[in-house]
């Protein structure tokens, strides 16, 4: 298994970042951008905080799961 590169090594600032249109507008999300075949997951409230890196297979894993209703759970909190 190759080591993820370092969340600082990515170019933030030329990433297309995407905010879910439930967060109401108010950086109430996460955000979620793609960079040189990693998908980065950041904070929209605290952009200056760095992402987390995951492979793309990990990525279609969680949003499949999520598809299938695997983490309906986050609802009642």
């Amino acid at each position: 298994m190759t080591a993820k590169p370092d969340p600082s090594s990515f170019d933030l600032d030329n990433v297309e970042w995407t905010v879910s249109k439930y967060s109401g507008g108010g950086g109430n999300c996460i955000r979620v951008g793609v960079q040189n075949g990693y998908v980065l997951v950041g904070d929209s409230q605290n952009p200056a905080r760095l992402p987390h890196v995951f492979t793309t297979d990990e990525a279609k894993a969680w949003l499949m799961g999520a598809k299938d209703n695997d983490f309906d759970f986050l609802l009642d909190l």
